[in-house]
């Protein structure tokens, strides 16, 4: 068996929540190891953490200055880097990472800043270095689908996008309780320009394109913060305008009580349209005009090669995938890059067609210019904005 990716992380400590994902995510295909990290910004909990995840002592560091400068000089240091950090701590982990020549993996959004994002990828595009964006719901089996049905042109021409993602978790003033995942979340500091946008809208915007092959043009956003005392938005309705002609809808909310994680994609076009539910993942539906109604099952038949058993879906039909499992595709290609690159010296070939499926830095900067943008319509009174 091929020797696993030496993985660090920079973030993900104790009390985290994407942390774990990650580590889940990373082991989860056998293509990686932790071996290192600057889990906290607190020395005390860095070092607790990286002993409770078997971390030697002398690669829990405090910061991931020291970890950048002293694993790139270990011969059997990291290979890539994890950033799990709050949104405003991802531009300077990954820029000395790359630097030292770490390939870096980091939690969406890319940056908290649209300037720090373009200067981000101006770095990537000088480096040898690969980097991925989690932008997990592409790694979906039935996303992967979905995309691949448009692109074959199952729909035709495309109309419409409508995406969705209400939560309800924030419909409360919980960050004034002193919940973790809330303070920093609605902090404008840590969290950047958007609230809902950036957390979770983000989502949304990355799996229109990612599915239906387009990207909008412009944008015009409404944005809400219903939540007494909060200022950034927990509430988002925006609508997008594509040079096709098509229109979207997006919807993104922290306030929608009843809803855990109802992120739902419909795409329509002139001769069919699908639909993706995120809480019943396994299954995609697909409406031809004019004929029944046919739902697509994960592992079952008649997918294309993108969706089937062996490339992102490990399990037989019947038996759920999901979160975990999303989230662990998109490692897993991120490996096919890494161990393309270090054979080749560069993206070749031979790296797995799932792997360029995979989001780039080019994502995460559309995906901040998003958020941008939304911010701006709604600062000039919910009028439309270039993207």
């Amino acid at each position: 068996m091929a020797k696993r990716i030496r993985l660090g992380m920079v973030g993900g400590g104790q009390g985290a929540f994407i942390g774990e994902v990650h580590r889940l995510a990373a082991r989860l295909d056998n293509r990686f190891e932790l071996c290192a990290g600057a889990l906290s910004a607190d020395p005390e909990r860095a070092r607790a953490s990286a002993q409770e995840l078997g971390i030697s002592a002398d690669r829990a560091y405090v910061s991931f200055e020291e970890m950048a400068q002293a694993e790139s000089q270990r011969e059997d240091g990291v290979q890539a880097v994890a950033i799990v950090t709050p949104n405003h701590l991802h531009f300077e982990p990954a820029k000395a990472m790359l630097a030292a020549g770490i390939h870096v993996i980091c939690d969406k959004p890319l940056t908290s800043d649209y300037a720090q994002a373009q200067e981000l990828a101006e770095i990537v595009s000088k480096s040898a270095a690969q980097f991925a964006v989690t932008y997990n719901y592409s790694g979906y089996p039935l996303v992967r689908e979905a995309r691949h049905l448009i692109a074959s042109g199952a729909l035709g021409a495309i109309r419409l996008v409508q995406v969705e993602y209400p939560q309800d978790w924030l419909a409360t003033n919980i960050e004034a309780e002193g919940q973790k995942q809330a303070e920093w979340r609605t902090d404008p500091a840590r969290a950047g320009a958007g609230g809902s946008i950036g957390d979770i809208g983000t989502h949304a915007f990355h799996l229109a394109g990612f599915v239906s092959g387009m990207q909008p043009t412009s944008l015009l956003a409404d944005l809400t913060s219903f939540v007494p005392g909060r200022v950034l938005d927990d509430n988002a309705h925006i609508l997008l305008r594509y040079a096709c002609g098509a229109r979207g809808m997006l919807w993104a909310s922290q306030v929608a009580v009843g809803q855990e994680n109802a992120l739902r994609l419909r795409v329509y076009g002139e001769t069919g349209s699908l639909e993706w539910f995120q809480e019943n993942p396994n299954q995609l539906l697909h409406r031809p005009l004019g004929a029944p109604m046919r739902t697509l099952t994960r592992g079952g038949s008649g997918l294309s090669t993108e969706a089937a058993v062996g490339a992102v879906t490990r399990i037989p039909a019947g038996h759920p995938e999901g979160f975990i499992e999303g989230f662990a595709t998109l490692y897993s290609d991120f490996a096919d890059l890494i161990e393309s690159t270090a054979v080749t010296g560069g993206v070749s070939a031979t790296a797995s067609n799932q792997a360029r499926l995979l989001p780039t830095v080019a994502d995460g900067v559309k995906g901040v210019r998003f958020v941008g943008a939304a911010v701006e319509s709604m600062a000039g009174g919910s009028v439309w904005v270039a993207l």
